[in-house]
């Protein structure tokens, strides 16, 4: 009898696996569930419209490595809305006009 697999296993083999193969499941996991690749703004990162980012969370969203990021910082085209700790945080509607202005995004 075919048994399911469950989350818990298939996370086990996953870590098993070599990382090219691991790459690979990942590209075919994103062509076969996310075809459809004319997502707004709003429908991908709606959700996050009112959360704050961390320097790292926010150099992914913005694509740039952290160097980038933090020239960003230092010339004044992005400033952190807080400190948490030593952590400076980043609102999602600065990073958004960013992405969109300074880098040319049409996302």
């Amino acid at each position: 009898m075919n048994q399911a697999i469950t989350a818990e296993r298939l996370l086990d083999e996953m870590k098993a696996m070599p990382a090219a193969e691991l790459s690979r499941f990942f590209a075919l996991l994103g062509a076969r569930f996310l075809e459809d690749d004319n997502y707004t703004h709003q429908q991908m990162f709606g959700h996050l419209a009112d959360d704050e980012f961390t320097a790292h969370e926010a150099a992914e969203y913005l694509e740039v490595s952290m160097a980038t990021f933090r020239r960003y910082v230092r010339s004044g085209k992005l400033s952190p809305i807080h400190l948490v700790g030593r952590s400076q945080m980043f609102a999602t509607r600065d990073l958004k006009a960013l992405k969109r202005f300074t880098l040319g995004s049409n996302r």
